[in-house]
């Protein structure tokens, strides 16, 4: 490809709307272009490395058994209203009525349509196991995107559908996706980490997430580098030594003016904050048939520690959590500053396990300026329910072995749940099994994100210059880059038309800059760009005995002669496959 011919340019200055190094490099160096917020056309370099991580990612699926599918875009409301997400996902789902009146959807996951086709191709147990895949575009009306493709509104993913008779079945193709992923991600040059996770709106029993850890991540991830316990800080648990025991005294009020923090209050009473009780008031979005309502939610953990919002939205199957306003608290008769469960009724509680298990505690009186001591669940207060509801936080001990765990930020480039028979009773997907019976199949759901995955690798190979593809997932191999001095022509363009000749014939996939530029913005182009290896074709080079070779992640330079280049290209592309290669290895599940 001839770059006086390529259908993009290359950007001086970095974008406005650019917030992270992927985003501005992969604008800067045109590989995709901005159409609206969270919304971007991918161009020639941006769609060639599309195509090769897509590869890489079919040859895995398909190692595993996979079919590959196409399924549609815009999908019936109807499929999306018997399983019930219609009515418990939010303003995320991109809804619209046809010509006719019919209520629609843009597919943002497809778990209803793959339950579709089960329903009407699958008859019997012969049919099973099964692995479906596709590579198609989705749709999240995201509120807040952000990071350019990291966090997109409209973005390519591979989904995977696992169909079995029984869940020995299930297992076993979870567990052979879990490699897979690692696979693909490693061979994409991507170093990730699987860590358990949140089952959110799929829902099922077990789920996955892989992430590349980066500054610019929103997920928190907790890790034990002890015993190698992984967890995304939403379902991470920690070890909890048990309170000492302790006989519950009398409940007592005690004047605490001004002490509307668990710190005010501990330093006043002049004891540790683990002694006493934190109320959080929470407004949960609760469905009910197909209705939804707000519940006011009294949450309780102990001062020492954090809420955590998604242990509680999972405990009460909320569909969504918000704070509670300030006349919210007044109305169920609590105080703020000053609340306590105790003497409430009407309200939804949710205590902490480790409450629960603390005796004598200091709570809320519900009256401005005064707290209660010795405080007990069980005799003072009671709850709907008790959980975990603690958020893990760094230097908290691990559960599995009590060491102490790290916090690290990391981006989610890929998913796997064990959905179980949840899409399947809904819509009916049943099969008859050997004995007869009919059941329904058991599915799992497996994503990665390509478009966010191109940008994860942008973010992690990169320097101050510019982009530095890995061999694998680079839109070209070589980039060959002509001087032609004063002349604007010569010895020079002839050998480099020629060279370009040859390496195409050699399946050696070259970008050829033939634009009559100076040195310094063909340099900086090909920095900017960041393909493997660069090859300049000057009258310097040829003087001094054939072509001028670089990697783009090396800043040796050395001439090649004519007569050896090709060989000697080949020689260093086979060894940087080699070296990604080398990663790919079995990798223990957890």
């Amino acid at each position: 490809m001839r770059m006086s011919r390529l259908f993009s340019q290359t950007l001086r200055d970095v974008p406005t709307e650019a917030d992270v190094a992927s985003h501005q490099l992969l604008l800067r160096a045109g590989f995709m272009r901005q159409l609206a917020t969270g919304v971007f056309s991918y161009l020639p370099l941006g769609r060639r490395s599309m195509d090769k991580i897509e590869m890489i990612i079919r040859r895995a699926m398909n190692a595993i058994g996979g079919q590959e599918i196409t399924m549609p875009v815009v999908h019936p409301a109807e499929l999306w209203q018997e399983t019930g997400r219609w009515y418990q996902i939010d303003a995320e789902m991109g809804r619209f009525k046809d010509r006719t009146g019919r209520d629609m959807v843009l597919g943002m996951t497809h778990e209803e349509v793959v339950a579709d086709l089960v329903r009407k191709e699958v008859r019997s147990y012969r049919q099973l196991p099964a692995l479906l895949y596709q590579i198609q575009t989705k749709w999240r009306d995201d509120p807040r995107p952000r990071a350019g493709l990291i966090r997109g509104r409209e973005f390519t993913m591979k989904d995977s559908y696992s169909l079995d008779a029984d869940w020995e079945g299930l297992e076993q193709q979870y567990r052979r996706h879990y490699q897979a992923y690692f696979d693909i991600f490693h061979r994409c040059g991507l170093d990730v980490i699987a860590v358990g996770s949140d089952t959110g709106m799929m829902g099922g029993k077990i789920a996955h997430e892989f992430m590349t850890l980066t500054p610019i991540g929103e997920d928190t991830l907790m890790l034990c580098d002890a015993c190698g316990y992984s967890a995304n800080r939403q379902v991470a648990k920690v070890y909890r030594q048990e309170p000492l025991p302790e006989a519950p005294l009398a409940v007592e009020k005690v004047a605490t003016p001004n002490c509307k923090s668990i710190a005010e209050l501990a330093l006043f009473l002049t004891i540790p904050e683990a002694k006493t009780a934190k109320a959080v008031f929470m407004v949960a979005t609760l469905l009910e048939g197909q209705e939804s309502r707000d519940q006011f939610v009294f949450a309780v953990v102990r001062g020492d520690t954090d809420l955590n919002e998604t242990k509680l939205a999972n405990a009460v199957n909320a569909l969504a959590l918000r704070p509670a306003t300030e006349e919210e608290i007044i109305q169920v008769g609590a105080v703020p500053g000053y609340a306590s469960p105790v003497g409430l009724s009407n309200v939804l509680v949710v205590v902490d396990d480790w409450v629960a298990n603390s005796p004598n505690l200091v709570s809320g009186a519900n009256e401005a300026g005064y707290h209660l001591l010795n405080v007990n669940y069980g005799r003072d207060y009671s709850a709907q329910m008790v959980t975990d509801l603690v958020a893990a936080r760094d230097g908290d001990a691990c559960p599995q072995c009590q060491a102490k765990l790290r916090a690290v930020r990391g981006v989610e480039v890929g998913n796997i749940f064990q959905l179980g028979t949840r899409y399947a009773d809904a819509l009916g997907a049943t099969f008859s099994a050997a004995d007869g019976t009919e059941k329904p199949v058991i599915m799992g759901s497996y994503g990665i994100g390509v478009t966010r995955l191109l940008a994860c690798i942008a973010e992690a190979y990169h320097d101050e210059f510019g982009l530095k593809w890995p061999v694998t997932v680079a839109p070209y191999l070589l980039h060959v880059v002509v001087l032609t001095g004063k002349t604007g022509g010569g010895e020079p363009l002839t050998i480099a038309d020629h060279l370009v000749d040859e390496l195409t014939a050699a399946g050696l996939e070259p970008l050829y800059d033939d634009r009559d530029a100076t040195p310094g913005v063909k340099f900086n182009d090909a920095d900017l760009i960041g393909l493997p290896i660069r090859l300049t074709v000057s009258e310097r080079a040829l003087k001094a005995g054939g072509v001028e070779f670089k990697r783009r992640d090396s800043p040796t330079k050395e001439i090649i002669s004519m007569d050896g280049l090709i060989a000697r290209v080949k020689s260093e592309l086979n060894k940087m496959e080699a070296d990604i290669e080398s990663t790919v290895i079995p990798v223990p599940y957890r």
